[in-house]
């Protein structure tokens, strides 16, 4: 959470002009009272759909969190989505739930836990100041506010390296806990020589001070600094916490252990030692091996046998497991992690067999495959990448099908395929990585450069996409066209299907 005053209340009361549920503190917004958000100088709002899995699971901590935040008088709403879909497609909602917090009618993307106490310190942080004034008084209150908690010690709030840390405050109000303080006591008692920025962890090193001459700090350089402290040597990675290392350019190496199995310390103090060594060149985790099997699976470790170990390219989405049939100890992981580094190992591709027939006009590529057909320079290619378990896929099925019978005859210059992403890897030759489900990709004849589709699913859309991108000409036979309206699109409930 941040720490400091409250930004005042809006003027205008938020509830009178809105429906709520009178047992509910969370706000119900419709197209006419959505207006409204705008008096207020922060709120989050949910978009959601009744029959969404994701939704049904958020929704009870979402309540828990509107009324730990009503006393702080900070607002949550919501919006059906099916009862108000004009609205929604108006905001540019595609996906459910949706939750974006708006300052002042302003909307930036949530990107905090989906959980109630995470709702709760990510929404107090939002209505703080991006650095917060810190005395003698509540130093060490703030210095315990966050697990990382950084304050800046200057004689005046406007001399050097206040500016650019008050800019790295401003870009990063949402990641850090941030402060400054000009008073003379809290100085002393942080044992410092201003200027001085020092970093505060419940982790690690507790307290690491920037080392670098501080008067030449830039934004630049104080926000590098920061962000590598924020990483632990090696902490439980979960959905809550995983953005942190997806978003790092440097590799992940996964432990997976089965928490309850007695040696589970001395495993993550095994890799632990591993880790200090290189963590400027590679983040480690260790990870729940019995909830995220699933995750284990994706990232090519085949045998339920815990502690596994794997490292990953995040970006580009390669996997190097560790041999299952051997020991994961000392010697073998740090030799395993040096030859990652040395680039002495082969990236794992997992791929499902080739289809000795290819039955469907949608034709089903896998990864062993994925070069002979995608980089066909004779032909358009139109792949969908997708999960069994994703419902968003599903109700896609019926309409990526009567896409490729539509175009059947034009099999020689336009393939209309998709892949099962769970199930087949990506090869190094692919420019990009799959992050959701499902993901559209078109690759003109002739070229290497790839086209996202991002418009809505429908059968006329995506026709006339083809329309627009192909090189090919499209040109087909005398037959019916399949009408759109034979694609209206039924809702799937997701299936809590755990992910990363």
């Amino acid at each position: 959470m941040r720490y400091g005053a409250l930004l005042a209340p809006a003027l205008l009361t938020f509830v009178s002009l809105v429906l709520a549920d009178d047992a509910s503190d969370v706000i119900n917004l419709t197209s006419g009272t959505f207006s409204s958000v705008d008096a207020e100088s922060l709120i989050l709002v949910e978009f959601f759909a009744p029959w969404c899995g994701h939704c049904k699971a958020l929704a009870p901590h979402y309540e828990e969190a509107a009324t730990a935040l009503k006393g702080k008088n900070i607002k949550l709403a919501k919006v059906d989505c099916v009862d108000q879909a004009d609205l929604c497609q108006m905001k540019g909602i595609q996906g459910y739930p949706t939750l974006k917090v708006y300052r002042n009618g302003t909307p930036t993307d949530y990107t905090g836990p989906r959980k109630a106490d995470g709702i709760v310190a990510y929404m107090t942080k939002q209505s703080l100041p991006a650095v917060s004034e810190v005395t003698v008084a509540n130093l060490e209150e703030f210095k315990n506010a966050d697990n990382l908690v950084v304050v800046a010690y200057v004689a005046s709030a406007t001399d050097a390296p206040a500016p650019a840390y008050s800019a790295t405050a401003e870009k990063h109000r949402d990641d850090f806990l941030f402060g400054l303080s000009t008073d003379k006591d809290a100085i002393a008692a942080a044992k410092v020589t201003p200027p001085a920025v020092v970093v505060y962890r419940k982790f690690d090193e507790p307290v690491v001070q920037y080392p670098f001459p501080i008067l030449d700090a830039k934004d630049a350089d104080l926000e590098d600094w920061i962000k590598e402290l924020s990483v632990p040597t090696i902490a439980e990675v979960s959905s809550e916490n995983y953005a942190t290392y997806a978003q790092s350019p440097k590799p992940l190496a996964y432990l997976f252990l089965d928490p309850t199995a007695e040696h589970k310390d001395a495993d993550i103090e095994t890799v632990k030692a591993i880790a200090s060594k290189y963590k400027s060149k590679m983040n480690f985790v260790w990870i729940d091996a019995i909830k995220f099997g699933d995750h284990a699976k994706a990232l090519n470790l085949a045998e339920p046998k815990w502690p596994g170990f794997v490292i990953q390219n995040v970006a580009k989405q390669l996997k190097y497991p560790y041999d299952q049939s051997k020991e994961v100890d000392s010697d073998g992981i740090e030799a395993w992690v040096k030859a990652y580094l040395d680039g002495e190992l082969t990236p794992q591709l997992k791929s499902e067999p080739i289809p000795d027939v290819q039955e469907e006009n949608v034709y089903y590529l896998v990864g062993k495959e994925f070069d002979k057909v995608i980089y066909d320079d004779s032909k358009d290619v139109f792949v969908e990448f997708y999960a069994s378990w994703c419902g968003h896929c599903k109700r896609l099925k019926p309409i990526w099908e009567d896409l490729a019978d539509h175009y059947a005859p034009l099999k020689k210059t336009l393939t209309i395929a998709k892949m099962e992403a769970q199930e087949n890897d990506l090869p190094p030759s692919a420019p990009f990585s799959i992050s959701g489900f499902p993901t559209l990709k078109f690759k003109k004849a002739g070229t290497r450069e790839f086209i996202d589709y991002e418009g809505d699913r429908s059968y006329e859309s995506l026709v006339a996409f083809l329309e627009e991108h192909a090189v090919n000409r499209l040109d087909l036979p005398d037959e019916p066209v399949v009408s759109g309206d034979e694609h209206a699109q039924t809702p799937i409930e997701d299936d809590g299907h755990d992910e990363l």
